[in-house]
């Protein structure tokens, strides 16, 4: 049957108006052939045309290329019918840094994960690593200038953090993976036992002081993304996919086209151990050649590299029962070889040892040894395949990269191979998939392939954050933001000397400069913060028997309290001020019930009418405190002093200027009687600045350098602990300095 098309394209055969019966048979007979023969034309023409297309499609389908049948938004992918697979990232841990102790932990533990899996799940390890745009490297660590005049203290500091970083690797970002896949019958069946395998994996590495995250579907198609089109950003929603029925995510993540056979750049011969993918010259090794004694840094050399590469490792388990068998079957060969060999030699009147190679007595004592680890020592047997993937722009900077590649794992006794003819499904198999296209393989032991421990060095890099130093390592910077922390509260330790003030100042200037809308408040018993605190328009407080600067401890706002009941924490404030006077470890019940009384009258006043004018002063609350018969004698005896007396220093109103962003009170020429108490005050007044800014929903940076001195006295150390407490909730961040030794 012809298509309607087809035969109207059939030429038109005019008819004879008088022909015999010869010549309508003939006539009959030609137009039958040539019905025929404009058929056949025609199905040939259908026939090219769509050999025509299918030609023509493949190299422009660079997406046909990408080998996995379709990806979910929940992150699961089907990369063949019945094969799926879950993706996920992992943060490093400091193997290399570690003590020899903690790395043979790590070790066993991750030899533990390895032995975790069974032959039915497939086990795929990836290290990318990709240089970041200049533009967002900067962006991420520079101070950010404002146009003002603290802008050439930020030049400054940038032009450090930018020598800094010439000595490390930055501006490369190293990701790690874990991908696994499984046969089901169907995504929901898949899904369910994938879903266990990453619960287990997430408390395998728990273990080992890693974070385990599944990537969803986006983030798994922006990874590939990274490496079939590097130096781009991914533009995609998996809602585009339901506009156009033809679009498959492969389409957004595919570079413009390949070619596996590309040319030479000086002769028309191709090369067949490479690939051209857009722009670039791509090639993947594997690792071939393995040394006998391996170290466990050889993935951490190959991640030092200074350029783009994504590193795979495929792992296999052999079923136990099976690896036993062939390594029995195997060992009974070689051992009836020896008894055979053995026989000939005394037939020849030799020696028996004679009659055995030396190489079969190796092989059979390497044989006897695995088949022990195998019973004895919870060893698994693996296939394993490394794999390694990097770019060029162009054949030459190709070259480069791959010789020192080599030359890398040279240092090992490895050695790296290429893969001719085969570059496409060496590619499909680093891209984190969960699956391997290559034949390549080799069989280790659990503890010959946990030789390859993804672990390094773990990176502290929070972009936007402060500049802290360099990683001892890599030398990479530490770039940290304190706000983003759970626990953002911290210590600076070191020995006399070295440099601990140094630290903390450029730690406060980098925090006025990053976030100027924050307050910083510095206790400082050493005067060595004043000439940064002026430099930065900052307010200095002397706090001494002599200085004209007064803070009132007396100071309270309606904010003060926990939970809306100022009077309650400003009493438990008093109580521990008047156990200072008193020089005692603690008051006793009554004198307790004395101060919270007093504390009442003396508040009275000024909550009905809270205004500056109406804060009551430590004269008011001595006099209050006073009424309360003779059982308060002892306790306004002592306080008198701090009163009337020479000590008055706190018997003040505040008369200094407490909202300047940057506040520094300087302790340095309060004698030690008052030291305890003028450190309770200050403490007191940070905490009116925290509750404050918590209602201004700013944030409060406060720094405590000779921190040791709080810890003399058991009442400023319980405040001090108490405010740290309630500060994290309340937006603060406390900052503690002080000598390695003080705290033994």
């Amino acid at each position: 049957m012809f298509k309607r098309k087809e035969l109207a394209e059939i030429p038109n055969v005019k008819p004879i108006a008088a022909e015999t019966k010869k010549q309508r048979a003939k006539e009959e007979k030609q137009r039958s052939k040539q019905l025929r023969r404009s058929a056949k034309q025609s199905e040939m023409n259908a026939a090219q045309s769509a050999r025509s297309i299918k030609k023509c499609r493949a190299p422009e389908k660079a997406a046909d290329c990408l080998q996995y049948e379709r990806r979910y938004e929940s992150g699961i992918c089907e990369v063949e019918p019945g094969l799926f697979s879950m993706t996920m990232a992992f943060t490093d841990v400091n193997f290399q840094l570690a003590r020899q102790e903690e790395q043979k932990s790590l070790f066993t533990q991750y030899s533990e994960f390895l032995n975790y899996f069974d032959p039915d799940t497939h086990l795929q390890i990836s290290l990318v690593t990709r240089r970041v745009d200049e533009a967002e490297f900067r962006r991420d660590t520079f101070l950010p200038l404002r146009g003002d005049n603290r802008d050439r203290y930020s030049e400054e500091m940038n032009r450090v953090i930018s020598e800094k970083a010439l000595q490390g690797q930055n501006g490369l970002i190293r990701e790690k993976y874990i991908t696994i896949s499984l046969h089901e019958d169907d995504y929901r069946k898949a899904q369910v036992r994938l879903l266990k395998r990453a619960e287990d994996i997430q408390n395998l590495f728990k273990r080992m002081g890693s974070t385990v995250r599944r990537l969803s579907g986006i983030e798994r198609l922006n990874l590939l993304h990274g490496i079939t089109r590097p130096e781009e950003v991914m533009g995609f929603s998996y809602d585009w996919l339901l506009a156009e029925d033809s679009l498959t995510t492969k389409d957004f993540i595919a570079p413009s086209g390949y070619n596996w056979k590309p040319e030479h750049d000086d002769s028309r011969a191709v090369y067949n151990d490479r690939y051209q993918f857009g722009e670039y010259y791509g090639k993947v090794l594997y690792l071939r050649d393995i040394a006998p004694q391996m170290k466990d840094n050889l993935l951490s050399l190959l991640s030092d590299l200074d350029f783009d590469n994504a590193i795979s490792i495929h792992v296999d388990a052999v079923e136990q029962r099976e690896a036993v068998e062939q390594v029995q079957k195997q060992l009974a060969y070689m051992q009836k070889e020896k008894g055979d060999g053995m026989v000939n030699a005394v037939r020849m009147n030799l020696p028996a040892y004679m009659g055995v190679r030396y190489e079969l007595t190796n092989q059979i004592e390497d044989a006897e040894e695995l088949l022990d680890n195998l019973h004895n020592y919870n060893q698994k047997i693996f296939k394993v395949c490394i794999l390694i993937h990097t770019y060029g722009r162009n054949n030459a900077e190709l070259d480069e990269r791959v010789q020192q590649i080599c030359n890398t794992v040279q240092q090992q006794t490895c050695r790296f191979s290429p893969i001719p003819f085969e570059q496409c499904a060496a590619m499909n198999s680093v891209l984190p998939l969960g699956k391997k296209w290559l034949a390549l393989e080799r069989t280790l032991l659990t503890v010959n392939t946990a030789i390859y421990v993804p672990f390094t060095t773990q990176e502290l890099f929070q972009p936007g954050g402060l500049y802290e130093g360099t990683n001892a390592r890599s030398k990479n910077l530490i770039m940290v933001n304190r706000k983003l922390l759970p626990a953002p509260a911290g210590m600076v330790l070191g020995m006399t000397g070295f440099g601990k003030s140094f630290a903390v100042m450029q730690m406060m200037a980098g925090i006025m400069l990053r976030w100027p809308e924050d307050d910083l408040v510095i206790i400082d018993p050493e005067n060595e913060y004043a000439r940064l605190v002026e430099a930065f328009g900052g307010e200095v407080i002397e706090i001494s028997a002599s200085s004209k600067s007064h803070i009132n401890p007396m100071d309270i706002s309606e904010d003060y309290g926990d939970e809306g009941n100022p009077i309650q924490l400003k009493s438990q404030f008093l109580r521990d001020f008047c156990q200072l006077v008193l020089n005692s470890k603690e008051l006793s019940a009554q004198e307790c019930s004395l101060v919270d009384r007093a504390a009442l009258i003396t508040y009275q006043k000024y909550l009905l009418h809270p205004e500056r004018e109406q804060m009551p002063s430590l004269h008011d609350f001595y006099n209050n405190l006073s009424l309360q018969g003779p059982q308060a004698k002892a306790l306004t005896m002592a306080l008198s002093m701090y009163v009337d007396g020479t000590m008055d220093l706190f018997a003040h109103q505040t008369n200094v200027d407490l909202q300047n962003h940057c506040i520094c009170f300087n302790t340095v020429k309060l004698g030690k009687s008052m030291q305890s108490i003028g450190m309770m005050t200050v403490l007191d007044q940070i905490w009116n600045r925290i509750t404050r800014n918590r209602v201004l929903g700013r944030r409060t940076w406060i720094f405590t350098d000779e921190f040791q001195l709080l810890l003399g006295n058991s009442a400023c150390t319980n405040y001090y602990f108490e405010l740290s407490s309630r500060a994290r909730k309340w937006g603060a961040i406390l900052t503690s300095i002080t000598y390695m030794f003080a705290l033994c």
